[in-house]
């Protein structure tokens, strides 16, 4: 697989989306597809709505816009969009070392904003926007105007005022002049004749307005008066709502040790350089008492995003650089207990966009409590990738229609101490099995489910599996039965070595392969035998 990212044309991205729905109802590989119905509550931010208080961050998930796309058909309505900065494409390129992710169970990266050009970030954005527009309307997906582009910025007010990056934020803000928006718009009423409830004046309507809203992420030792002089700017003199992206540095170095050794992540590496270098939480509280009092006198809103990802040593050549960042499961205690640090500061009054760690075991408790958006990344690089994203869009569906009131001090208290003795974030001393094969796999074609190898039979588990969970038990006991002529015995008492192999069995429960075959045994058995019994 190239290292490179390949923009698609929009003619070619609309085709593609169109066609595989078409004939597959799946959209870029996204077969699990949801829906909000026109009668969802949705929730008002930035003078916008969304359908889902979630979606992914600024990462590997919002940098071309067929990622986009099908994370929006996956359920998620607030897009965090990958971070742009001065330095971009060839030049940027070529200071990232590549593999720059890992994410066998906490993710590290040693990647920092996309690695496109400006230029051709904005046209990716403004592809995504536009496309999601139409399949939102075509496919009856929600309201076309039911989910949010959220910018991302980076990482000094010199590089942020240059031409190129104000030409992207104000292109960001009204896009209807720009040459990628009226190629959209052509290419749609060109092929409106495609559509069966897109139309010529729909297509006209589409808003140029794609974001009005910013995230400010800075590097690791950016001093306060620098962060608080960006932000000013892209509140007075860009009038934009704006987040301050915080380091999980503020809970201090003594803090943050004591909890990933407890948490059984003592081998993760790191010295108090960061801690002292970063943003101190004594300049942050006035800091954010300034801008949000700033942002009030022009009807704006202003918050904190919690958290960046966390600096570490690279200690066993997990990825070929000196230093990576550590984001994950093993992030959110981190995360969260600045959250109720931060919650307890303002009385709950600041607003807090969250990313460390979240995923479908605490999204609806940290919704709860007052906190969202909420946007995910290492959860997504996970086995299941963007179709996880559907689980999170079921647990919070029709999740309310009332704008930001604060945030639960005393839940998100709760939770940050509930996290500190959760077994899920806690590494298990005895390490897991290892899914690797033994055997090897070909250059090309090579896909194998480890499951299957590590079953003694080779059964086809994850076509049984896929079946059962569309309810065709009779064909998933046909599956079974091919090889396995004792699916209610092996659905008992079998030894199981497949979940051992399972790519969700790392430090979330494997999927219960020995169950679904006797659900499927118990649900069919009458049925195949009738077939059976047929002349």
């Amino acid at each position: 697989m190239s290292d490179k990212m390949r923009p698609i044309a929009f003619d070619k991205l609309m085709n593609w989306a169109l066609n595989e729905y078409a004939q597959q109802k799946s959209i870029f590989g996204v077969a699990k597809v949801f829906r909000h119905k026109p009668d969802d509550k949705k929730l008002p931010i930035f003078k916008e709505r969304l359908e889902a208080p979630f979606g992914p961050a600024a990462g590997p998930h919002t940098q071309l816009a067929q990622n986009i796309i099908a994370a929006y058909a996956a359920g998620s309505r607030f897009f965090e969009l990958k971070t742009v900065q001065k330095m971009d494409g060839e030049e940027l390129s070529a200071c990232v070392a590549k593999p720059c992710i890992t994410a066998a169970d906490e993710c590290y990266n040693c990647e920092w904003s996309t690695e496109l050009t400006v230029p051709q970030a904005f046209d990716e954005y403004v592809k995504a926007w536009f496309a999601c527009k139409l399949l939102a309307k075509e496919l009856d997906l929600g309201d076309p105007d039911g989910f949010v582009f959220n910018m991302s910025v980076g990482y000094d007010l010199e590089g942020i005022k240059t031409p190129k990056i104000d030409a992207y934020i104000e292109g960001m803000k009204d896009a209807g002049n720009t040459e990628v928006f009226q190629a959209c718009k052509k290419w749609a009423l060109a092929n409106v004749r495609r559509f069966a409830k897109v139309d010529a004046a729909y297509i006209e309507a589409v808003s140029p307005r794609v974001s009005d809203s910013i995230t400010l992420s800075t590097l690791h030792g950016c001093p306060p008066q620098e962060i608080e002089r960006i932000a000013t700017y892209l509140i007075t003199e860009k009038n934009l709502n704006t987040y301050i992206k915080c380091n999980p540095t503020l809970l201090g170095y003594e803090f943050a040790r004591k909890t990933l050794d407890d948490l059984g992540f003592d081998y993760i590496v790191f010295d108090d350089h960061h801690f002292k270098e970063d943003l101190q939480f004594s300049d942050a509280v006035p800091m954010f008492h300034r801008l949000t009092a700033l942002t009030q006198a022009r009807g704006l809103e202003f918050g904190v995003k919690l958290t960046n990802t966390f600096p570490v040593e690279v200690s066993a050549g997990e990825l070929p650089s000196e230093e990576m960042y550590m984001s994950g499961r093993s992030l959110y205690p981190l995360t969260i207990s600045l959250a109720k640090k931060i919650a307890k500061e303002f009385d709950g009054k600041l607003r807090i966009s969250y990313s460390g760690g979240a995923d479908l075991h605490n999204i609806e408790k940290l919704f709860a409590c007052g906190i969202w958006p909420i946007t995910l990344a290492t959860t997504l690089l996970k086995p299941g990738g963007y179709e996880r994203i559907y689980q999170m869009a079921e647990a919070l569906l029709n999740c309310g229609d009332q704008p930001f009131s604060g945030v639960n001090v005393a839940a998100v208290s709760d939770f940050a101490e509930d996290a500190l003795g959760d077994p899920y974030y806690r590494k298990p001393i005895k390490p897991l099995p290892s899914r690797k094969m033994a055997r090897k796999v070909p250059l090309v074609d090579c896909f194998e489910a480890p499951c299957r190898d590590g079953c003694p039979i080779s059964q086809d588990i994850p076509a049984y599996l896929r079946l059962a969970g569309e309810g065709n038990y009779l064909e998933a006991l046909r599956v079974i039965t091919e090889r396995n002529p004792l699916p209610f015995i092996t659905g008992t008492i079998c030894p199981h070595h497949c979940a051992d192999k399972c790519t969700r069995n790392f430090y979330e429960e494997s999927v219960r392969i020995r169950d679904v075959k006797l659900e499927a045994a118990k649900a069919a058995y009458a049925d195949l035998m009738k077939e059976l019994k047929k002349p």
